[in-house]
């Protein structure tokens, strides 16, 4: 009895030596920094499958040039900036993401909202980013002429000015290259077709792929972060 007592007493200081080390061994795993995107119907696959819209073929793009992010794209149907304003903290919260694409404003102008009010609300979001260590892309809207020149015009130039308070990437209109092109838009007039997405990346990729980080987007996190 006296044996086994002592060989129990043994086995128990080995396993307490040796497990720390073990535990220590899984207390890092790498995981992808995070790209999202805060948008509306242009960024929300609209009319067509998740799959085929151009944050989905940003996933693609990104692992065909060895880059491990991963992208969230939070993006909804007739949003406006007010919306975005107020999802946007869970965002920073939940995926402390590397790179926010602000891709708003647009459901704004439309409505005739308010220009002071969408400005806020577009520097809100940008300063909160910003303070969570986000880079930020903004990409720029365009309304039709019909809204009356002076709102238009003051409208279109909010984007290039918060860029330039900022110090933050414009991405230039999503549709610019694609708006008067057959078959790249559907029957409404507003929305891109699948067809359009591939477009659409190129459009966004040499704006993105600079903010990228040359290590991939792997970042060592421990569990218990």
């Amino acid at each position: 009895m006296r044996l086994n007592s002592i060989f129990l007493l043994i086995l128990t200081g080995f396993a307490a030596v040796t497990a720390p080390a073990a535990g220590q061994a899984e207390t890092k795993q790498a995981e992808p920094s995070v790209i999202v995107v805060l948008g509306d119907s242009l960024s929300a696959a609209y009319g067509m499958e998740i799959s085929e819209s151009w944050p989905s073929l940003l996933q693609a793009r990104l692992g065909e040039h060895g880059y491990a992010y991963r992208v969230f794209n939070s993006s909804i149907t007739g949003d406006t900036t007010q919306g975005g304003l107020a999802r946007l903290p869970r965002l920073l919260e939940k995926h402390g993401p590397a790179v926010l694409i602000l891709e708003l404003g647009g459901n704004d102008g439309l409505r005739g909202l308010p220009l002071e009010v969408t400005r806020a609300n577009l520097s809100s979001m940008i300063e909160q980013s910003q303070a969570a260590g986000t880079a930020v892309i903004l990409a720029e809207m365009r309304i039709p002429p019909n809204y009356g020149r002076s709102y238009t015009e003051k409208f279109n130039a909010m984007y290039t000015d918060l860029t330039e308070k900022y110090e933050i990437r414009l991405l230039p209109f999503l549709l610019q290259d694609i708006a008067l092109e057959e078959g790249l838009m559907q029957a409404d007039g507003i929305h891109p077709t699948a067809q359009a997405q591939p477009a659409i990346l190129d459009h966004v990729w040499p704006v993105l792929e600079p903010l990228l980080a040359p290590d991939n987007g792997i970042h060592e996190h421990s569990p218990a972060d």
